[in-house]
């Protein structure tokens, strides 16, 4: 049996603002299932270098480094457009 070492980036937050993360490489100790009552999620226990760990589904261990993306990417999962930096208020909805 084949084993394979995965890293995920860190997600602890290092201030109380909520505005700097860890972001170390942070070890996939073990995989998985958490059973919902939609699907079956795929998750797992993490640790980085630092101590910080975490356990639940990839989805929520995972974090956009670009937060401009993610804002136009959740726009379009809403129905509402997303406000353009220094474009002002339109009034679209």
């Amino acid at each position: 049996m084949e084993s394979q070492m995965m890293f995920l980036d860190c997600p602890e937050y290092l201030d109380d603002a909520g505005i700097s993360r860890c972001g170390l490489p942070a070890e996939v100790e073990y995989t998985y299932l958490q059973y919902s009552s939609d699907a079956p999620l795929e998750s797992a226990k993490i640790k980085c270098p630092l101590g910080h760990w975490f356990n639940g589904p990839i989805e929520f261990l995972t974090w956009n480094k670009n937060p401009d993306s993610a804002r136009t990417a959740t726009a379009g999962t809403t129905g509402q457009i997303a406000p353009t930096p220094g474009a002002g208020n339109l009034g679209i909805r």
